[in-house]
């Protein structure tokens, strides 16, 4: 495996899964807390790793909205941005399309503007100091209302030049895509990209919907997507992107261990699966922590590495030539390793 770690260390990938608000670790939770004056419910910063003990996706959304309440100003967002993409960068990140979650924010008095200011300041920042370049998804939380939604689409319309796509996250079971389905409709009349959250905890079900009723151009997670052999076959031969989170899948007992992880039978049912952190700091790694346990568990070659790193830059939102440009640098590693 050294061999393999140091290939994947220096691979160029893109990341397409990524929770900025999930990337708090509990040493910045706990600087943000000082500075701004904050209360958190715990002592230390090893209090906050033993709470990182989750059974499902509900006991980690109550610690993950807790953690939240430390970041109040656009400087906030803006360290936490960075201290991202500083990890991204050591991991050979050279794109990323970070989705945020404003009504995390809103819903505790703190402005819109004030998170997307601090994001786009941190993006900004990342791209000078690393080259990486960056995109920006607003996602909506599928437990609160359709209302809800709108109202933040609305907020975001200001800013629609900043703003790549809209997603769908948060509690998935109870909460079809088809409960959003008339906001994804004004997000693409809006001229956004779509992407949802489903088949994590959901079943088959969700994922036709976000492909039948949200029109979504990227599929997040999709695990449960392999239940149904007639949707395995449209997502292989609509190429499909699928963001796949290892680590969070057994953070949040999606799989019971990594050995039954289901990647290599993406790869083999020939699905454009990427491999992305999700939010590392509460999951217990970043991206290529996510490649290294993959690659580990389930066998994968540097030839299945790469083409894991292929399909992120191919299921990106960038442009046909930055796109291309990011394939042949991948090429190159690839015949240079």
């Amino acid at each position: 495996m050294t061999d393999l770690a140091a290939f994947i260390a220096g691979l160029p990938k893109a990341e397409l899964h990524m929770h900025i608000e999930g990337s708090l670790e509990p040493e910045l939770m706990f600087a943000l807390a000082r500075r701004n004056g904050v209360d958190i419910p715990f002592n230390s910063v090893e209090e906050v790793r033993a709470a990182y003990s989750f059974s499902n996706l509900q006991d980690f959304l109550d610690i993950y909205y807790q953690g939240a309440n430390v970041l109040q100003t656009e400087e906030d967002f803006r360290d936490l941005a960075m201290a991202y993409f500083d990890r991204a960068a050591a991991d050979s990140v050279v794109h990323a399309e970070i989705f945020f979650d404003p009504q995390t924010h809103t819903d505790r008095g703190i402005p819109f503007d004030t998170a997307i200011k601090g994001l786009l300041a941190g993006m900004d920042e990342a791209r000078a100091r690393h080259g990486i370049t960056s995109r920006l998804i607003l996602c909506f939380l599928r437990h609160l209302s359709e209302e809800a939604a709108f109202e933040t689409l609305t907020q975001a319309e200001p800013w629609l030049d900043r703003i790549e796509a809209v997603g769908l996250d948060s509690s998935e079971l109870g909460h079809p895509p088809s409960k959003f389905e008339r906001v994804f409709a004004r997000a693409a009349e809006l001229g956004l990209k779509r992407v949802a959250h489903a088949g994590e905890e959901g079943p088959a079900d969700y994922v036709w919907e976000a492909l039948d009723l949200l029109h979504i151009d990227r599929l997040d997670h999709g695990n449960r997507s392999l239940d149904d052999s007639a949707l395995v076959r449209r997502l292989a031969d609509e190429q499909m992107t699928l963001t796949v989170c290892p680590l969070s899948n057994l953070k949040l007992c999606v799989v019971p261990s990594m050995d039954v992880h289901p990647v290599d039978r993406m790869l083999r049912e020939g699905l454009r699966v990427t491999l992305n952190s999700d939010d590392p700091a509460y999951f217990g790694g970043y991206v290529n922590d996510n490649f290294r346990a993959a690659a580990e568990a389930r066998g994968l070659g540097r030839d299945d590495l790469v083409t894991l790193a292929r399909n992120s830059f191919l299921g990106s939102f960038l442009p046909k030539d930055e796109v291309d440009a990011h394939l042949a640098n991948l090429e190159a590693y690839a015949a240079a390793n």
